[in-house]
């Protein structure tokens, strides 16, 4: 069986959207915010970040876009992602990867500034650069969902879960829904899907 450790509003909402559609079978360890985590929680996520995902043979993987990545490839029977030899894998793995990179580090300098300068009177600096990458990003996937109802492929997969949790940490979500209306679309389609529904009643991402 799976161990997810988490917490609410985290990354991982998507991996738990990940292990439902899989139908795989997981304990849920909420691991509180702290400046002292438990040393042994440290020896599986260094960083101190969720989710962490331990493997049923006890070995951990950490990063949200690497345990969906890995989970899409042992449960290839819920269509978590395009097929491995399929053509719309590339651009699955493309967009995971562009999401992980760009959008998640954005995120982290805005809503942990003080994190990424030395200097005292920084942080709103560092938020407004965060803004600026953040919006460069979404609006690269709003152009390349022009035409199209998801990121990968025909079929909705783990980037499009991906997708809306990260635009639904967008520090203004209401400015997002009317800049990027591809993006709003298909996040209007998934907030009317049972299972997002389900998952945003317990780390309430938006309203409703």
């Amino acid at each position: 069986m799976y161990k997810l450790y988490t917490r609410p509003g985290s990354g991982g909402f998507v991996v738990e959207a990940a292990l439902a559609l899989a139908n795989a079978p997981f304990e849920q360890i909420d691991v509180p915010k702290t400046d002292r985590p438990d040393p042994a929680f440290l020896e599986i996520s260094p960083l101190n970040q969720v989710p962490v995902l331990t493997l049923p043979d006890g070995r951990s993987i950490t990063e949200s876009a690497a345990i969906c990545i890995l989970l899409a490839e042992r449960h290839p029977e819920a269509g978590l992602a395009p097929a491995i030899d399929a053509a719309a894998r590339a651009e699955f793995l493309r967009w995971m990867a562009f999401m992980s990179s760009v959008l998640y580090p954005a995120m982290l300098r805005f809503y942990y500034a003080p994190r990424y300068t030395a200097d005292a009177d920084g942080a709103k600096a560092v938020k407004q650069a965060a803004v600026a990458e953040m919006d460069r990003g979404f609006a690269v996937i709003d152009a390349a969902l022009r035409g199209r109802d998801w990121l990968a492929g025909e079929a909705m997969s783990l980037a499009d879960i991906y997708l809306v949790m990260l635009v639904a940490w967008h520090p203004d979500t209401g400015k997002a829904r009317a800049a990027w209306p591809n993006i709003e679309r298909l996040w209007s389609e998934l907030r009317a899907h049972p299972l997002v529904q389900k998952l945003n009643a317990s780390h309430q991402m938006w309203p409703g």
